[in-house]
């Protein structure tokens, strides 16, 4: 059972779940399946991750499963409400002719996750740099453990600040709505994968793909050192930025984790919605330590 999760649980999650994704936005079948779909994403994100975990105590709440659970819903609600708009949206861009519809439908969501991993990466990034979009990242950042549900973490005003930048190209271009759905599912699917507590191995892809090993090297604490590997989708975009980095033979555990410079960030839903607003939410820049043995980009914003 372990061998299957260690090298069946991504080929699962990318071909089975996207795929019969893809095959139901292209028949135009009802949208609950696409639901269902996500809500097998997320049960066998938790399966997998109790059979082989990463790290076990990661497993255990933090104190944060109930807090988690609440950005999720929130966050995975306005991601459906920002797709019914889509139609709306396309309907007044002068541009969609632009969009190849005659491709086939599965190129059609190949393309758009490529340019819409290309606008969230550039957000990622900008968010690492500029302080007024870190204060509202940070809460992303303040996890002390890598688990599934962390993917769906995020304050609400930065996950819509990305989707809009990352849809915006593919709007103007005139995004159909069944590719858009597909879309959306394979983000949700990608952010389980990529935050997962799951010792699964990808071979040479974890170079291209953005998935939990390349991942955990964005999370480590210290001041950039973790502006790295910015990427949703794949890494394409971090190699030709020159932001990507990887150590194979680091293991990380908590104590990697969160913001050196912000140890105590609250832990509370509504608290973390409000501690980008306060003074206290502020960046500050924390000394490198100095036994990092991986790449150290030139940015210290967190």
């Amino acid at each position: 059972m372990r061998t299957l999760v260690r090298y069946g649980y991504v080929p699962f999650m990318l071909l089975a779940i996207n795929g019969a994704g893809i095959t139901i936005a292209a028949s135009g079948g009802s949208k609950l399946w696409l639901l269902g779909l996500l809500l097998l994403a997320i049960a066998s994100s938790f399966v997998a991750e109790r059979v082989l975990p990463y790290r076990e105590e990661w497993n255990t709440p933090h104190d944060d499963d109930h807090r988690d659970t609440a950005h999720a819903t929130v966050n995975e609600t306005l991601t459906l409400a920002s797709l019914i708009v889509v139609p709306v949206l396309t309907a007044l861009t002068p541009f969609d002719s632009l969009w190849p519809h005659e491709w086939p439908f599965v190129l059609q969501v190949l393309a758009a996750i490529l340019v819409a991993d290309l606008g969230i990466t550039l957000v990622h990034l900008a968010s690492h740099k500029i302080p007024v979009l870190w204060r509202l990242h940070a809460v992303h950042h303040s996890v002390k453990r890598a688990y599934g549900f962390n993917g769906l973490m995020k304050h609400p005003l930065h996950q819509t600040l990305e989707t809009a930048v990352g849809f915006a190209p593919l709007i103007l271009l005139g995004l159909p709505t069944p590719v858009a759905f597909a879309l959306a599912l394979c983000a949700a699917v990608q952010l389980l994968l990529q935050h997962s507590n799951v010792d699964y191995r990808v071979g040479p892809l974890r170079t291209v793909l953005a998935l939990n090993q390349a991942h955990r090297f964005h999370h480590l604490k210290w001041a950039g050192i973790g502006d790295v590997n910015f990427g949703l989708f794949t890494l394409i975009w971090d190699h030709l930025l020159g932001t990507y980095s990887y150590d194979p033979e680091r293991r990380f555990t908590s104590d990697d984790l969160g913001m050196a410079a912000k140890p105590n960030y609250p832990n509370d839903y509504l608290a973390q919605l409000a501690e980008p607003f306060r003074a206290s939410g502020a960046c500050t820049d924390e000394p490198q330590p100095e036994d990092v043995t991986h790449r150290q980009p030139d940015a210290a914003t967190h």
